[in-house]
């Protein structure tokens, strides 16, 4: 996994991030309940936390790097990504279901990504 790589996924997935939080606070607004907007809202928080770590990884690479990044990626797709199609199905009527299961697989890949950061400092 070479450096400009992770570099350019942390921005891009930060730089979504705002785009996305930026539509929730302004488009959605009016079309989701509070709660539907607090997990929209929470998917773009977990979404940023984690594009920042992907550029510091990308700044101090070491042997974990390419695992953490897999992880990282995959989880914040499955993990954000899956938040944000669940919210706006459902506020359309039309709940994606199957997207429900796949939002904690998404969650245990970023959980597994901040174990080998952690293995990796000890």
């Amino acid at each position: 996994m070479t450096q400009q790589i992770i570099i350019a996924t942390g921005a891009l997935f930060g730089m979504l991030s705002v785009i996305f939080g930026a539509f929730g606070a302004h488009a959605l607004k009016k079309i989701l309940s509070t709660e539907q907007l607090h997990s929209f809202e929470v998917g773009v928080k977990y979404q940023m936390y984690h594009a920042i770590v992907l550029l510091a990884i990308g700044l101090n690479s070491n042997s974990l790097t390419s695992a953490v990044y897999w992880c990282f990626t995959l989880g914040i797709i499955l993990f954000s990504f899956s938040i944000y199609g669940l919210v706006l199905s459902d506020a359309k009527g039309k709940k994606l279901r199957f997207l429900g299961p796949i939002t904690p697989i998404g969650g245990l890949l970023l959980v597994i990504g901040w174990l080998l950061l952690l293995i990796n400092a000890l």
